[in-house]
């Protein structure tokens, strides 16, 4: 007999809230992936193959362009074709959605977001700054080097707020959405952003679609990620949902990303700290603004822990948004 996962029992938004819990409580399961390659790799691995094949740099910035079109229409159509047959079989079996769920569970960053953090406030307190920055070096794209204890900080702070976005809120959004193949297409698009989406002299015209879609897919999801910090804003120690929402509606547009100033915004005046501001990439100084410049950006291990309990209970807030959506859908 066939059964599909309402059959059962378990709705889509069902098989979410159990992944969710199963991330918060055991997060990646590193030692299976010493065994076997973690999706995300798998698609690092191919992207980074690609990479090296197509995009040579005696091209024109416009052959460079349209090959990494190519990349993106060719990656996007085997992650929608993989998350439909994986549909399908999950589908075939009782409690197939044991393997939906083992995906989702795999796909949702909660629990490593916050352990990578964490690290970092660890490791100010106990290792120095020349720990702090090998952990931070580990969630961000720029020069660890060039941080101090309060850049160094601020950096994980605004990491915590932009992949609270497109590690936890995007992959959400977009299984609710369209289900495994809505999630695989996110992921695979978000991993080409953050591989060959940069605007450096071998990316800038290679990766300008990946990082274009990258900007679409995140749009929603952003903007919910927000709201989400702004309302666990008002459920913490010393939160500030006022300023949380104040500087949201001020600060969103200082960012040179089109989403991430959202949740980066949201953070800065829900937690009281100034984020973003100069910083270096490959060695060259940016000067762009502060974000809740209004506040202090002296900010150490404290900051960043009173950061992760906002977190906590933003994405507490999402699970119970969809416990909600699950019950409504078993009725």
């Amino acid at each position: 007999m066939f059964l599909n996962p309402e059959i059962v029992g378990l709705s889509p938004a069902a098989i979410l809230f159990a992944a969710l819990i199963v991330d918060a409580v055991f997060g990646e399961f590193g030692p299976l992936f010493r065994v076997i390659p973690h999706p995300v790799a798998v698609i690092g691995g191919l992207v980074g193959w690609l990479d090296r094949r197509l995009n040579r740099e005696r091209r024109s910035p416009a052959a460079r362009r349209a090959r990494g079109a190519v990349v993106v229409v060719l990656m996007v159509g085997l992650a929608a074709v993989i998350g439909w047959y994986l549909t399908v079989v999950a589908q075939m079996f009782p409690y197939g959605w044991a393997l939906e769920l083992a995906v989702v569970t795999l796909l949702i960053a909660q629990r490593s977001l916050f352990d990578h953090v964490r690290s970092v406030a660890r490791a100010l307190d106990r290792g120095g700054l020349a720990a702090a920055r090998a952990a931070v070096a580990r969630i961000v794209g720029r020069d660890p080097e060039t941080l101090d204890a309060h850049g160094v900080a601020r950096a994980s702070i605004e990491s915590l707020a932009e992949n609270f976005a497109d590690g936890v809120v995007a992959p959400v959004f977009w299984y609710l959405l369209l289900g495994l193949p809505g999630l695989l297409v996110y992921k695979t698009v978000n991993t080409m952003d953050s591989m060959i989406g940069y605007r450096t002299p071998r990316h800038a015209a290679f990766g300008m679609v990946a990082a274009r879609l990258d900007d679409v897919l995140n749009y929603v999801p952003a903007r919910i990620a927000a709201v989400m910090i702004v309302i666990a804003s008002a459920f913490v120690p010393r939160g500030r949902p006022v300023s949380a929402l104040r500087v949201m509606a001020r600060d969103r547009g200082k960012h040179r990303s089109p989403n991430a100033g959202w949740p980066e915004a949201a953070m800065a005046g829900g937690i009281g700290a100034a984020l973003a501001g100069p910083r270096s990439y490959d060695g060259a100084v940016e000067d762009e603004p502060w974000i809740g410049g209004e506040f202090s950006a002296q900010i150490g291990s404290g900051d960043i822990r009173r950061a992760l309990y906002l977190f906590v209970v933003a994405c507490l807030f999402e699970a119970a948004v969809v416990a909600v959506l699950a019950t409504i859908l078993l009725r």
